[in-house]
Parts: structure tokens; sequence; C-alpha cells
């Protein structure tokens, strides 16, 4: 068990400090579901069904998009005997885990939600010298999945399970349009540095994260809040290095009094120092932290916005490096499904990146040698376009601790909807979960398809608990198994029916 050191400032305490606090209506999505399809407007396309492009593979599987999701699809697929080609539009694996710093996985909170594929990647990851877990007492029951997968270490073994599936990854590619015919995708066409190419395969698995090969096959989709229309807000996070993070824990332990239950942080702190491991803390009650921050803005050092969130980690194998959660960019100004204002939000973004900074390094001891180490080169985006698949996942699925018979992971992580108007005080009582079924990652337009990660079928709020990592990746396992599975037996994989699959193939069975 290996501990580490967190600076969360809870953006929920703050938004009561601030006065913006209110219990929100956003979990009842039954009656504006077809005002949030309505409002989804139809990708501008080609049609690339007679261009003359060379193809780049013919395969069985194609997954599109190298994220937790994506990445978990594709080795599953070719571990299961399909021929399999990743499409990633970055030069590395991972997604947001390795290109978006987001770090660490938050967890499921819920025992028994490792799959294998998960226990997998976590054996891979202690030999390199990565430990896993963030080291809390029980009481605070993190189930699977709260892994602290360092990014230059996630990326090499994330290579290495491709490698040794046999996966064949095209990195540097992005989606430019698919070719469908009588209700299958026969081809998505990729932008790579050679020009337009296409690739042929039997099954696809969408793990774009913004359901762009969906879109392009004509699947209906939804896009923000039912109510507001408005995305969840992103984030840009970055790293500094230089810290001195002993000194940081002191700081809000003794100066601000906001250490989370003082018998258990100076433990871990006294372990992780005689480990040579960076010390751990988490703070509950920060009301001086949050003055601490909202003096920042009455200085004119920090924005309103600047302060909405801000939250901060050590990184394991980084002893003078922490990962900082923030900043979050307004969601009310920038949409995370706009072309052009995403693109003004990276901007805004970072200038509050080094607001923030400047900050740290001038008021908190322990940052006076500190500078930004890393700037993530991907946008945090938590939410943008979902599929509407053959089930549709509710916020009432989660409230209500649902199980199904096809289910391929089970997960507790609250609706973490990251909104000033949004109810973040319902959540299950420990050891209840809540299970996502496979129905939820197929269609009823296009028969060879697959969806997997934040952008399967579900409403805002059900997205708000299932777009986690670790969820994410049992859903691409789970795929790729029913891909392969599928495939092997001539069954679409729409048609498909997981509890079918015998239960030694499957990832999950559920209980």
């Amino acid at each position: 068990m290996d501990n580490s050191f967190a600076i969360p400032m809870s953006r929920r305490s703050f938004m009561k400090l601030m006065g913006l606090a209110a219990a929100g209506a956003v979990l009842g999505v039954k009656g504006d579901a077809a005002k949030a399809e309505a409002a989804s407007p139809t990708i501008s396309t080609m049609d690339f069904d007679n261009a003359e492009l060379p193809v780049l593979f013919d395969v069985d599987v194609c997954v599109v998009g190298g994220g937790p999701a994506g990445t978990a699809a594709a080795v599953s697929a070719a571990r299961n005997g399909a021929k399999v080609v990743l499409v990633e539009r970055g030069i590395s694996l991972g997604g947001l885990a390795t290109l978006g710093c987001v770090f660490p996985c938050m967890p499921t909170f819920a025992d028994g939600s490792d799959t294998p594929y998960i226990t997998d990647l976590n054996k891979r990851m202690e030999k390199q010298g990565s430990p896993l877990t963030l080291g809390i007492d029980t009481d605070t029951y993190f189930g699977g999945g709260r892994g602290q997968y360092v990014p230059e270490y996630l990326s090499f073994v994330y290579d290495e399970m491709c490698e040794e599936a046999g996966v064949n990854v095209l990195y540097n590619a992005s989606l430019a349009g698919a070719v469908t015919d009588g209700g299958r995708i026969v081809s998505c066409v990729v932008q790579t540095i050679e020009g337009l190419a296409k690739i042929q395969a039997r099954t696809f698995i969408d793990g774009t994260g913004d359901a762009l090969l969906s879109r392009f096959a004509g699947i209906p989709v939804e896009k923000g809040s039912e109510k507001t229309g408005h995305n969840q807000p992103m984030s840009l996070r970055f790293e500094m290095g230089g810290i001195d993070v002993v000194k940081v824990y002191h700081f809000f332990r003794d100066e601000l009094k906001d250490a989370w239950k003082d018998k258990l942080s100076d433990r871990l702190l006294k372990d992780a120092l005689k480990e040579g491991r960076t010390p751990f803390v988490e703070f509950d009650k920060m009301k001086s932290t949050e003055k601490f921050f909202r003096a920042g803005v009455t200085s004119g050092e920090l924005t309103e916005d600047d302060v909405v969130f801000i939250q901060a980690f050590t990184i394991t194998g980084k002893p003078t490096v922490m990962s900082m959660n923030c900043p979050e960019m307004p969601g009310l100004s920038f949409s995370a499904t706009d072309t052009v204002s995403y693109s003004r939000a990276v901007t805004f973004g970072r200038k509050m990146m080094r607001r923030l900074a400047g900050f740290f390094i001038k008021n908190i001891p322990g940052f006076e040698k500190a500078y930004i180490s890393r700037e993530a080169s991907m946008v945090g985006v938590r939410e943008s376009w979902r599929i509407r698949g053959k089930y549709y996942m509710e916020a009432e699925d989660y409230l209500k601790a649902h199980h199904f018979p096809d289910a391929v992971c089970r997960t507790a992580y609250p609706i973490d909807i990251h909104d000033v108007n949004a109810d973040f005080s319902r959540k299950l009582k420990r050891g209840q979960y809540y299970e996502i079924p496979y129905r939820a990652l197929v269609t009823n337009e296009i028969s060879n398809l697959l969806v997997v990660g934040r952008c399967a079928s579900g409403s805002f709020a059900a997205q708000a608990s299932f777009r986690i990592q670790p969820t994410c990746m049992s859903m691409g396992e789970a795929a790729g198994i029913a891909a392969a599975w599928g495939l092997s037996r001539g069954i679409p994989v729409n048609e498909v029916k997981w509890e079918e699959i015998p239960e030694e193939t499957r990832s999950y069975v559920s209980k």
C-alpha cells in the first residue's frame, strides 16, 4: 500500500462559502430526453463510399480511440483471438490518464469491481515501480480502481500490453468519416501523415469519448444537460515540480488546521517518510483552506473562476512533483461540444494555470522553488456526446442500485456533476453498487458497433457516475470479449447476449 499527499479544495464547500450552492434538480431526466436528442445536430460528413482511398488495415475489429476504454477493448479482443487495429489520434495510449494528466483514477466505491484486465494492468504497473493505492483506512471503503497510474509508466505498459496481444496500434491518426451499408459500418476513414485512408473491419468499437464514430454512422446522440443544455466544465491539468511536499503538508495541517483525521494522516506521513514515499492526507473540513484561497481573490492574485475548484495530488515516483486537478474552465462560458468555444477554453485555461501556479509559489510554504513542469496535452472533457443505445441508463439505475443479467461491470461512484446547481448528496450506502448492462454499449441502428467509455448510452446524470476510468476500462474489456466471441460465432455484436457467453470467458458475471 502506497501513501501520497492530496490537497483537495472541495468545490462543494466552496460553493457554499460563495453562496452558490443550490439543491439542483439535475437528476430527473426522463421527461426531457426527447429535447436533448433533438438538440443534437447532425455531424458534418462526406460521402466516402466510392472514394478511392488506400486500405491500411483489413481486420476483425477496429477500435477508434486509445483511451482507458478503447485500449482495454483492443487488448481484450486480441487476447480472444481477433485481429485488431487500434486507432489513436495522439502518440500515447491512455487518453486523459496520460495525455490529460488525470491522476489518480477515481475509485468505484464498490468492492469486487476490478475486472481481470484491471488486475493485470495493476500487476504490470507494480512491476514498473508504480504503486497503485493511495492508502486509506477502511472507513472510506474505496473499492476497486483507485489506481495511481503514473502517466510515463502507463503509456509504456499500454504499448507492452498491445504488443503482447498482437494489437496493431495506429498512432497520429484521426477519424474523418465512416462508410455504412445495410445497417453496418463497412470501413472508417482516417487522416494520417500520408493523407486519407480506410480501415476495413467486421466489427467496430467507438472509444473516442465523443461518440465520433457513432455520429459518423448516424447513431442518435445527446449532449449536455437535459435541463440546461450545458456540458460539464472542462479542465486543463498540469504538474508542478521543485516542491517540498512535507513542508506543504505541515502548512495545511499545522497552520491552516485542515488535516483529515489527524491520527491517520500523522501515521501515514511517518510511514511514507520511513519508506521513502510521498506523504498522504485528505482534508475533510476545509474552511481555513477556502478562506486561504479566497484571500487570493481579494488580493487580485486569483479570480472567482480560479478558485471554484482547486485540487492537487502528489505523484508516486516523483517526490518533488504534484499533479494539479485544476484549473476548471467555467462551464457556463465554454462548451465541450462547440469547436470554437473548446479552443477558446484552452487559452483561457492556460491563463488560469499561470495565475494558480504564481499564487502557489508566492503563498504556500514548500512551493518557493516550484515551477510548472508539465501541461496536459489533452483537455479534460468530462462529458460531451452520449449515444442512445439499446438500453438508456438513468440516474435511477444508480440511486436504486440496479443489477442486470447482462451486466459487464459494477460501480458505486456517485453522480459527480461539476455544477453549482448539482445535488451531490444522494449516494449509495456502503456495500451497494449498480451495474452497467451490455445493452448500453450497443445500438439498434448499427449491428456491428460497440460504444464504450464516457459516451456510452445514458443520461447526463447517469454519465456523471459511469464516466470514471476504471468503469470505462471494464466496459472496454467486455466489448472486446463480446466482439471476438460474436465474430467467432457469426453473431452481430448488437445481438450478442452477454449473459449467454460462458462465464469463464466473460470478464464480469452479475451476482
